[in-house]
Protein backbone atom coordinates (compact mmCIF):
# COMPACT_ATOMS: atom_id res chain seq x y z
CA UNK A 1 0.00 0.00 0.00
CA UNK A 2 1.07 3.55 -0.74
CA UNK A 3 0.59 5.94 1.81
CA UNK A 4 1.32 9.74 2.30
CA UNK A 5 1.81 11.56 5.72
CA UNK A 6 1.16 15.09 6.64
CA UNK A 7 0.43 16.97 9.97
CA UNK A 8 -0.63 20.67 10.91
CA UNK A 9 1.26 21.87 13.81
CA UNK A 10 3.82 21.12 16.20
CA UNK A 11 7.02 19.31 16.51
CA UNK A 12 5.19 16.86 18.52
CA UNK A 13 2.78 16.41 15.58
CA UNK A 14 5.75 15.80 13.42
CA UNK A 15 7.38 13.25 15.62
CA UNK A 16 4.01 11.10 15.70
CA UNK A 17 4.08 10.99 11.85
CA UNK A 18 7.60 9.91 12.11
CA UNK A 19 7.33 6.78 14.06
CA UNK A 20 4.32 6.45 11.65
CA UNK A 21 6.45 6.51 9.39
CA UNK A 22 8.45 3.97 10.36
CA UNK A 23 6.15 1.81 11.58
CA UNK A 24 4.08 1.46 8.16
CA UNK A 25 8.11 0.42 6.38
CA UNK A 26 8.27 -2.07 8.76
CA UNK A 27 5.34 -3.42 7.64
CA UNK A 28 6.30 -3.25 3.99
CA UNK A 29 4.32 -0.44 3.28
CA UNK A 30 5.58 2.69 0.78
CA UNK A 31 5.77 6.49 1.64
CA UNK A 32 5.00 8.20 -1.19
CA UNK A 33 6.03 12.06 -1.49
CA UNK A 34 2.20 13.54 -2.44
CA UNK A 35 -1.13 12.64 -2.21
CA UNK A 36 -2.13 11.86 -5.64
CA UNK A 37 0.55 9.06 -5.53
CA UNK A 38 -1.52 7.75 -2.57
CA UNK A 39 -3.81 4.58 -1.25
CA UNK A 40 -4.31 5.88 2.29
CA UNK A 41 -3.30 9.51 3.58
CA UNK A 42 -3.19 9.90 7.33
CA UNK A 43 -3.46 13.40 8.53
CA UNK A 44 -2.45 14.76 11.98
CA UNK A 45 -4.66 17.63 12.62
CA UNK A 46 -4.20 20.93 15.55
CA UNK A 47 -6.32 22.93 17.60
CA UNK A 48 -4.02 24.99 18.96
CA UNK A 49 -5.61 28.33 17.09
CA UNK A 50 -8.80 28.82 15.17
CA UNK A 51 -6.52 29.11 12.34
CA UNK A 52 -5.09 25.69 12.87
CA UNK A 53 -8.30 24.26 12.73
CA UNK A 54 -9.70 25.44 10.16
CA UNK A 55 -6.01 24.46 8.17
CA UNK A 56 -6.60 21.06 9.61
CA UNK A 57 -10.05 20.73 7.76
CA UNK A 58 -8.41 22.70 4.40
CA UNK A 59 -5.80 19.94 5.12
CA UNK A 60 -8.32 17.03 4.71
CA UNK A 61 -10.28 18.54 1.91
CA UNK A 62 -7.33 18.39 -0.33
CA UNK A 63 -6.29 15.11 -0.12
CA UNK A 64 -10.08 14.19 -1.23
CA UNK A 65 -9.09 16.20 -4.17
CA UNK A 66 -6.16 14.33 -4.98
CA UNK A 67 -8.24 11.34 -5.01
CA UNK A 68 -6.81 9.77 -2.19
CA UNK A 69 -9.45 6.51 -1.86
CA UNK A 70 -9.18 6.17 2.14
CA UNK A 71 -8.06 9.27 4.49
CA UNK A 72 -7.59 8.30 8.26
CA UNK A 73 -7.81 11.67 10.55
CA UNK A 74 -6.02 12.01 13.94
CA UNK A 75 -4.91 14.78 16.29
CA UNK A 76 -6.19 17.67 18.62
CA UNK A 77 -8.72 19.37 16.02
CA UNK A 78 -10.36 15.67 15.22
CA UNK A 79 -10.52 14.36 18.83
CA UNK A 80 -11.60 17.60 20.12
CA UNK A 81 -14.79 17.95 17.20
CA UNK A 82 -14.91 14.42 16.02
CA UNK A 83 -18.55 14.61 14.12
CA UNK A 84 -17.18 17.65 11.92
CA UNK A 85 -13.97 15.48 11.20
CA UNK A 86 -16.15 12.33 10.42
CA UNK A 87 -18.63 13.77 8.12
CA UNK A 88 -15.65 15.08 5.87
CA UNK A 89 -15.42 13.67 2.34
CA UNK A 90 -13.13 11.20 2.10
CA UNK A 91 -12.57 10.18 5.75
CA UNK A 92 -12.48 6.71 6.59
CA UNK A 93 -10.90 6.69 10.52
CA UNK A 94 -11.00 8.49 12.83
CA UNK A 95 -8.23 7.92 15.52
CA UNK A 96 -8.26 9.98 18.98
CA UNK A 97 -5.54 11.47 20.86
CA UNK A 98 -6.34 8.39 23.83
CA UNK A 99 -5.41 6.20 21.13
CA UNK A 100 -3.07 7.50 18.46
CA UNK A 101 0.09 6.05 20.09
CA UNK A 102 -1.51 2.79 17.86
CA UNK A 103 -2.48 4.20 14.85
CA UNK A 104 -0.07 2.42 12.90
CA UNK A 105 -1.59 -0.74 14.31
CA UNK A 106 -5.09 0.13 14.41
CA UNK A 107 -5.29 1.12 10.64
CA UNK A 108 -3.63 -2.31 9.87
CA UNK A 109 -5.61 -4.59 12.02
CA UNK A 110 -2.34 -5.40 13.84
CA UNK A 111 -1.95 -6.25 17.95
CA UNK A 112 -1.40 -2.42 19.70
CA UNK A 113 2.29 -3.44 21.20
CA UNK A 114 3.21 -4.99 17.46
CA UNK A 115 5.67 -1.81 17.44
CA UNK A 116 6.56 -1.74 21.60
CA UNK A 117 10.46 -3.84 21.26
CA UNK A 118 11.13 -3.10 17.57
CA UNK A 119 14.02 -0.60 16.53
CA UNK A 120 13.40 0.51 12.92
CA UNK A 121 15.91 2.41 11.40
CA UNK A 122 14.42 6.13 10.92
CA UNK A 123 14.18 7.24 7.25
CA UNK A 124 12.93 10.98 6.66
CA UNK A 125 9.65 11.30 5.20
CA UNK A 126 9.45 12.03 1.17
CA UNK A 127 7.90 15.03 -0.27
CA UNK A 128 7.41 18.58 1.93
CA UNK A 129 7.97 16.90 5.80
CA UNK A 130 11.60 15.90 4.31
CA UNK A 131 13.46 16.47 7.62
CA UNK A 132 17.21 16.15 8.25
CA UNK A 133 16.39 16.41 12.28
CA UNK A 134 14.67 13.88 13.75
CA UNK A 135 11.59 14.96 15.96
CA UNK A 136 11.13 12.24 18.82
CA UNK A 137 8.33 12.65 21.83
CA UNK A 138 9.26 11.91 25.28
CA UNK A 139 5.92 12.58 26.54
CA UNK A 140 2.42 13.86 25.62
CA UNK A 141 -0.19 15.69 27.58
CA UNK A 142 -0.12 18.00 30.74
CA UNK A 143 -0.80 18.94 33.31
CA UNK A 144 -1.18 22.59 33.75
CA UNK A 145 -3.90 24.63 33.27
CA UNK A 146 -2.84 27.65 31.38
CA UNK A 147 -6.56 29.17 30.92
CA UNK A 148 -6.16 29.83 26.92
CA UNK A 149 -4.93 26.31 26.31
CA UNK A 150 -6.89 23.52 24.33
CA UNK A 151 -4.07 21.16 23.79
CA UNK A 152 -4.59 19.88 27.82
CA UNK A 153 -8.29 19.30 26.80
CA UNK A 154 -7.15 17.08 23.44
CA UNK A 155 -4.48 15.28 25.23
CA UNK A 156 -4.96 14.86 28.36
CA UNK A 157 -2.62 14.41 31.80
CA UNK A 158 1.26 13.83 31.20
CA UNK A 159 2.05 11.02 30.69
CA UNK A 160 5.99 10.06 29.92
CA UNK A 161 7.37 7.52 28.13
CA UNK A 162 10.31 5.41 29.30
CA UNK A 163 14.02 6.19 28.53
CA UNK A 164 14.71 2.72 26.93
CA UNK A 165 12.04 3.43 24.39
CA UNK A 166 13.29 6.85 23.75
CA UNK A 167 16.96 6.26 23.63
CA UNK A 168 16.02 3.18 21.37
CA UNK A 169 14.40 5.65 19.01
CA UNK A 170 17.34 8.00 19.27
CA UNK A 171 19.54 4.77 18.10
CA UNK A 172 17.07 4.17 15.61
CA UNK A 173 17.42 7.84 13.80
CA UNK A 174 21.25 8.22 13.84
CA UNK A 175 20.91 4.58 12.17
CA UNK A 176 19.18 5.97 9.77
CA UNK A 177 21.79 8.73 9.12
CA UNK A 178 20.06 11.41 11.16
CA UNK A 179 22.54 13.94 13.19
CA UNK A 180 20.39 15.84 14.74
CA UNK A 181 17.41 14.97 16.91
CA UNK A 182 15.06 17.00 18.46
CA UNK A 183 12.76 16.23 21.72
CA UNK A 184 9.29 17.29 22.12
CA UNK A 185 6.58 16.86 24.10
CA UNK A 186 3.47 18.93 25.63
CA UNK A 187 5.36 20.07 28.61
CA UNK A 188 8.63 17.97 28.20
CA UNK A 189 9.64 19.38 31.41
CA UNK A 190 7.40 17.42 33.46
CA UNK A 191 9.51 14.09 32.14
CA UNK A 192 10.04 11.42 34.64
CA UNK A 193 6.99 12.84 37.34
CA UNK A 194 4.26 10.41 37.21
CA UNK A 195 6.67 7.33 37.15
CA UNK A 196 6.15 5.46 39.96
CA UNK A 197 9.69 6.51 41.30
CA UNK A 198 9.84 9.77 40.14
CA UNK A 199 12.75 11.47 37.90
CA UNK A 200 13.25 14.60 35.68
CA UNK A 201 14.58 15.45 32.11
CA UNK A 202 18.19 15.68 33.74
CA UNK A 203 18.10 12.39 33.93
CA UNK A 204 16.81 11.67 30.50
CA UNK A 205 19.13 14.19 28.65
CA UNK A 206 22.57 13.06 30.05
CA UNK A 207 21.33 9.36 29.10
CA UNK A 208 20.90 9.93 25.72
CA UNK A 209 23.97 11.80 25.64
CA UNK A 210 25.84 8.87 27.28
CA UNK A 211 24.40 6.20 25.95
CA UNK A 212 23.95 7.22 21.86
CA UNK A 213 26.27 8.62 19.03
CA UNK A 214 23.56 11.19 18.17
CA UNK A 215 25.91 14.26 16.72
CA UNK A 216 23.26 17.28 17.78
CA UNK A 217 20.58 16.56 20.44
CA UNK A 218 18.32 19.77 20.87
CA UNK A 219 15.24 20.23 23.14
CA UNK A 220 12.04 21.79 21.88
CA UNK A 221 9.97 24.01 24.09
CA UNK A 222 10.69 24.16 27.28
CA UNK A 223 8.48 25.85 30.20
CA UNK A 224 10.58 27.90 32.11
CA UNK A 225 9.59 27.29 35.75
CA UNK A 226 10.92 23.92 34.82
CA UNK A 227 14.63 25.12 34.11
CA UNK A 228 17.30 25.78 36.65
CA UNK A 229 21.29 26.15 36.76
CA UNK A 230 21.89 22.79 37.49
CA UNK A 231 20.14 22.04 34.18
CA UNK A 232 21.96 23.94 32.50
CA UNK A 233 25.20 22.10 33.56
CA UNK A 234 24.74 19.68 30.88
CA UNK A 235 25.05 22.18 28.33
CA UNK A 236 28.59 21.64 28.67
CA UNK A 237 28.46 18.40 26.25
CA UNK A 238 28.84 20.28 23.03
CA UNK A 239 26.28 18.03 21.24
CA UNK A 240 23.43 19.53 23.31
CA UNK A 241 22.32 22.48 21.16
CA UNK A 242 22.38 26.28 22.52
CA UNK A 243 18.92 27.11 22.06
CA UNK A 244 16.26 27.20 24.82
CA UNK A 245 12.82 27.67 23.40
CA UNK A 246 10.87 29.11 26.66
CA UNK A 247 7.37 30.39 25.73
CA UNK A 248 6.70 33.77 27.76
CA UNK A 249 3.42 34.64 26.43
CA UNK A 250 3.14 37.82 27.80
CA UNK A 251 5.48 40.51 29.37
CA UNK A 252 2.63 41.82 31.87
CA UNK A 253 2.46 40.76 35.29
CA UNK A 254 -1.39 40.99 35.23
CA UNK A 255 -1.91 39.40 32.35
CA UNK A 256 0.36 36.40 33.02
CA UNK A 257 -1.81 35.96 35.95
CA UNK A 258 -5.13 35.38 34.24
CA UNK A 259 -3.30 33.38 31.64
CA UNK A 260 -2.48 30.81 35.04
CA UNK A 261 1.45 30.95 33.78
CA UNK A 262 3.46 29.70 36.98
CA UNK A 263 5.71 32.80 36.06
CA UNK A 264 6.27 36.17 36.56
CA UNK A 265 8.29 38.50 34.37
CA UNK A 266 11.08 39.22 37.18
CA UNK A 267 11.21 35.34 37.66
CA UNK A 268 11.52 35.06 33.84
CA UNK A 269 13.81 37.72 33.78
CA UNK A 270 16.18 35.77 35.98
CA UNK A 271 16.14 32.77 34.46
CA UNK A 272 17.36 34.10 31.39
CA UNK A 273 20.49 35.68 32.98
CA UNK A 274 20.86 32.08 34.52
CA UNK A 275 20.65 30.65 30.90
CA UNK A 276 23.28 32.84 29.19
CA UNK A 277 25.63 33.39 31.55
CA UNK A 278 25.99 29.42 31.60
CA UNK A 279 26.16 29.12 28.15
CA UNK A 280 27.67 31.17 25.82
CA UNK A 281 26.27 32.32 22.40
CA UNK A 282 23.10 30.43 23.46
CA UNK A 283 19.88 31.58 21.54
CA UNK A 284 16.64 31.99 23.45
CA UNK A 285 13.35 31.52 21.56
CA UNK A 286 9.92 32.64 22.60
CA UNK A 287 6.22 32.63 22.22
CA UNK A 288 4.02 35.68 22.76
CA UNK A 289 0.40 36.02 22.56
CA UNK A 290 -1.70 39.30 22.35
CA UNK A 291 -4.88 40.61 22.96
CA UNK A 292 -5.30 37.62 25.67
CA UNK A 293 -8.82 38.99 27.18
CA UNK A 294 -8.70 42.11 29.65
CA UNK A 295 -4.99 42.85 28.47
CA UNK A 296 -5.50 46.78 28.52
CA UNK A 297 -3.40 48.91 26.56
CA UNK A 298 -0.91 49.96 29.42
CA UNK A 299 -0.56 46.05 29.93
CA UNK A 300 0.34 45.45 26.06
CA UNK A 301 2.96 48.23 26.51
CA UNK A 302 4.16 46.61 29.63
CA UNK A 303 4.65 43.42 27.70
CA UNK A 304 5.83 45.03 24.42
CA UNK A 305 8.70 47.11 27.00
CA UNK A 306 9.78 43.58 28.59
CA UNK A 307 9.54 41.56 25.41
CA UNK A 308 12.25 44.03 24.15
CA UNK A 309 14.52 44.40 26.82
CA UNK A 310 14.79 40.26 27.17
CA UNK A 311 16.59 39.79 23.25
CA UNK A 312 15.29 36.78 22.19
CA UNK A 313 17.03 35.41 19.01
CA UNK A 314 13.62 34.66 17.93
CA UNK A 315 9.91 34.58 18.29
CA UNK A 316 5.97 33.73 17.20
CA UNK A 317 3.66 36.42 17.78
CA UNK A 318 0.17 34.56 17.93
CA UNK A 319 -2.78 37.09 17.98
CA UNK A 320 -5.38 35.49 20.66
CA UNK A 321 -7.76 33.25 19.65
CA UNK A 322 -10.62 31.44 21.36
CA UNK A 323 -10.92 28.25 21.52
CA UNK A 324 -14.03 26.30 23.47
CA UNK A 325 -13.86 24.60 26.36
CA UNK A 326 -11.04 26.83 27.75
CA UNK A 327 -11.38 29.56 30.88
CA UNK A 328 -10.22 32.25 28.82
CA UNK A 329 -13.27 31.63 26.39
CA UNK A 330 -15.31 33.12 28.85
CA UNK A 331 -13.35 35.91 30.64
CA UNK A 332 -14.68 39.29 30.25
CA UNK A 333 -12.40 41.97 28.69
CA UNK A 334 -12.77 40.84 25.00
CA UNK A 335 -10.03 43.07 22.90
CA UNK A 336 -11.60 43.99 19.77
CA UNK A 337 -10.07 41.68 16.76
CA UNK A 338 -8.66 45.05 15.11
CA UNK A 339 -6.99 45.77 18.03
CA UNK A 340 -5.25 42.32 17.96
CA UNK A 341 -3.82 42.69 14.94
CA UNK A 342 -2.59 46.08 15.48
CA UNK A 343 -1.10 44.26 18.72
CA UNK A 344 0.39 41.39 16.99
CA UNK A 345 2.16 43.87 14.57
CA UNK A 346 3.97 46.45 17.17
CA UNK A 347 5.13 42.97 18.99
CA UNK A 348 6.56 41.46 15.54
CA UNK A 349 8.41 44.84 14.65
CA UNK A 350 9.96 44.19 18.27
CA UNK A 351 10.70 40.81 17.69
CA UNK A 352 12.04 41.03 14.38
CA UNK A 353 14.19 44.43 15.66
CA UNK A 354 16.04 41.93 18.48
CA UNK A 355 16.16 38.80 16.24
CA UNK A 356 18.43 41.01 13.64
CA UNK A 357 20.25 41.85 16.85
CA UNK A 358 21.27 38.55 17.48
CA UNK A 359 21.86 37.97 14.20
CA UNK A 360 24.57 40.51 13.93
CA UNK A 361 26.56 39.09 16.52
CA UNK A 362 27.79 36.53 14.62
CA UNK A 363 28.91 38.36 11.20
CA UNK A 364 32.02 37.65 10.08
CA UNK A 365 32.47 34.58 12.95
CA UNK A 366 32.54 30.85 11.97
CA UNK A 367 29.80 28.37 12.65
CA UNK A 368 28.66 24.76 12.34
CA UNK A 369 25.55 24.67 9.96
CA UNK A 370 23.18 21.08 9.14
CA UNK A 371 22.04 21.74 5.97
CA UNK A 372 18.63 20.98 5.65
CA UNK A 373 17.65 21.93 2.47
CA UNK A 374 19.67 21.38 -0.91
CA UNK A 375 18.40 23.09 -4.15
CA UNK A 376 19.70 22.19 -7.38
CA UNK A 377 20.72 25.27 -9.34
CA UNK A 378 19.82 25.92 -12.88
CA UNK A 379 23.50 26.14 -14.15
CA UNK A 380 25.11 24.79 -11.66
CA UNK A 381 25.96 24.02 -7.87
CA UNK A 382 23.53 23.69 -5.16
CA UNK A 383 21.88 26.31 -2.60
CA UNK A 384 21.60 25.11 0.71
CA UNK A 385 19.52 26.03 4.07
CA UNK A 386 20.36 24.84 7.68
CA UNK A 387 20.78 25.91 11.07
CA UNK A 388 23.08 26.41 13.51
CA UNK A 389 23.14 24.86 17.25
CA UNK A 390 21.67 28.01 18.46
CA UNK A 391 19.20 28.44 15.53
CA UNK A 392 21.01 30.43 13.22
CA UNK A 393 19.01 29.62 10.02
CA UNK A 394 22.15 29.88 7.49
CA UNK A 395 22.20 30.18 2.95
CA UNK A 396 25.04 29.24 1.27
CA UNK A 397 25.95 28.12 -2.06
CA UNK A 398 28.03 24.68 -2.99
CA UNK A 399 29.40 23.04 -5.69
CA UNK A 400 28.11 20.24 -3.69
CA UNK A 401 24.91 18.22 -2.81
CA UNK A 402 25.75 18.69 1.31
CA UNK A 403 21.90 17.90 2.50
CA UNK A 404 22.10 16.95 5.78
CA UNK A 405 26.06 17.23 6.38
CA UNK A 406 27.79 19.50 8.43
CA UNK A 407 29.93 22.53 7.31
CA UNK A 408 32.08 24.65 8.60
CA UNK A 409 30.20 28.17 7.46
CA UNK A 410 31.62 32.09 7.94
CA UNK A 411 28.76 34.32 8.33
CA UNK A 412 28.76 37.15 5.85
CA UNK A 413 25.82 38.73 5.45
CA UNK A 414 22.21 38.88 6.81
CA UNK A 415 18.67 38.47 4.42
CA UNK A 416 15.76 38.78 6.37
CA UNK A 417 15.56 36.13 8.78
CA UNK A 418 18.38 33.95 6.95
CA UNK A 419 21.86 34.67 7.13
CA UNK A 420 24.14 34.09 4.61
CA UNK A 421 27.53 32.38 4.60
CA UNK A 422 30.95 31.37 2.71
CA UNK A 423 31.55 27.25 3.01
CA UNK A 424 34.83 26.50 4.09
CA UNK A 425 35.63 23.46 1.84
Amino acid sequence: MKIYLDTIGCRLNQSEIESYAMQFRYTGHVLVASPSEADLAVVNTCAVTVKAAADSRKKIRSMKRAGVPRIVVTGCWSTLDPQTASDLVGVDQIVMNIEKEHLVPLVLNLPHNAFDTVRIARKPIPGIRLKTRAFIKVQDGCDNHCTYCVTTIARGSSKSRPAKSVIREVEAAVEGGANEVVLTGVHMGSWGKDFSSPVTLNRLVKMIIDETDIPRLRLSSLEPWDIDKDFCELWQDGRLARHFHLPLQSGSGVTLKRMARKITPVAFAELLMIIREAIPDVAITTDIIVGFPGETSDDFKESLAFVKNMNFARGHVFTYSERPGTPAANMSGCVPFSERKSRNALMREVVGESENLFQRRFLGKMVLVLWENARKNQNSGWTLNGLTDNYLRVKATSSHNLWNKFSQVKLTGIEGRNMTGQIEE
